[in-house]
């Protein structure tokens, strides 16, 4: 087992990628040209609200799902699609209400948080989340689908009901749902936000729920803090590079436009259940990580996070939101190459 250095938490520690993050900040220039536009400035269409986005593809065709925004209406899940993951449009949403399991077990809910797509056994998985703010009585479902292309006859989504819910009490927090398939072929889920941070269980392939009914809990990060403000992680996403596990979250708070100063971090382990370090085998389970996309607030896009990772043949992708300052900190779609160093850290080409 790969043992971490442990030390007290510092926000200012988990700060120091920043420099780092900003060294590739555009795409290598093309012979002849003085400078290639980052593929952020060349998004365009319907790029916002959009907030903890994820990404897939499925044929020619890129999809992301998103989190609904207040005043929605009852249409939950939007989505998004693209034939160059430049251009975009809105396709729609993917459930035309609330189902009714939620409401009875999540009290005031009012919408879907922070959903995850993948494809394993022949089907699209579409877990999402459901809570109150401030709250930890929260709940994660599961839709799936045999395809993604609303054309195709076989174009269904199915609402499989819950998969794991969090109760007062509980350490930890039922959403940002994240699926997960080892090298084994074993299937997991991480999800958490604040409490006792990120956490992951094991998965039943055949159904996509826990593969038992007191499923072993493991503890990937956490911000060990007596400072309620300052415990703020979320948003776990986990990816295979190189014989290790990367584990993406993001530190600090969201949902206040402009004023937002999420970020984003890693940290990595040969185990998919952990324990993660970061660059410099510091613990994530002590507040640690390896900042990814740095929150600069004198920039227009602030409190970059939600990420997901998207892999696309050779090239992976961060994509994630971040609020716009000059449109009144509107939510938006970012994505960014992703690439991997020798040592296998990966730098998002801003």
């Amino acid at each position: 087992m790969t043992q971490w250095t442990m030390r007290p938490w510092s926000r200012r520690r988990a700060l120091q990628g920043a420099c780092a993050a900003g060294m590739a900040a555009a795409i290598p220039a093309s012979p002849g040209r003085a400078e290639t536009a980052s593929m952020n400035s060349r998004l365009s269409g319907s790029l916002s609200p959009v907030h903890d986005p994820c990404a897939i593809r499925e044929g020619d065709t890129y999809y992301v799902f998103s989190t609904n925004q207040p005043g929605g209406g009852g249409q939950q899940i939007p989505w998004r699609f693209s034939k160059d993951l430049l251009s975009w449009e809105k396709g729609g949403y993917v459930m035309d209400d609330l189902p009714q399991w939620v409401s009875d077990r999540v009290s005031g809910a009012e919408g879907v948080w922070a959903p995850d797509i993948s494809f394993a056994g022949g089907r699209y998985l579409l877990y999402y989340a459901c809570s109150t703010f401030g709250k930890n009585r929260s709940v994660i479902g599961l839709l799936t689908n045999a395809t993604l292309d609303p054309k195709s006859p076989q174009f269904k989504w199915v609402d499989q009901g819950l998969v794991f819910e969090s109760k007062p009490g509980d350490d930890y927090n039922c959403i940002d749902p994240n699926h997960v398939v080892d090298r084994e072929g074993q299937h997991w889920l991480a999800f958490g936000s604040f409490w006792g941070g990120l956490k992951l269980i094991q998965l039943d392939p055949a159904t996509g729920k826990p593969a038992m009914d007191r499923p072993t809990i493991y503890s990937l990060a956490k911000r060990p803090t007596d400072d309620p403000g300052l415990d703020a992680i979320e948003a776990s996403y986990i990816v295979e590079h190189g014989g290790y596990y990367y584990l993406f979250c993001s530190f600090d708070f969201c949902c206040r436009g402009a004023d937002s100063n999420y970020y984003t971090v890693v940290g990595r382990c040969a185990r998919v259940t952990g324990p993660y370090g970061d660059k410099n085998r510091y613990a994530m389970s002590d507040g640690n990580g390896t900042v990814v996309l740095a929150n600069d607030p004198s920039s227009r896009w602030r409190g970059p996070g939600g990420a997901s990772i998207l892999r696309d043949g050779g090239q992976d992708y961060i994509v994630y939101h971040a609020y716009d300052a000059r449109r009144d900190g509107t939510p938006t779609l970012r994505i960014a190459p992703l690439v991997w160093s020798q040592d296998g850290w990966p730098t998002a080409i801003l």
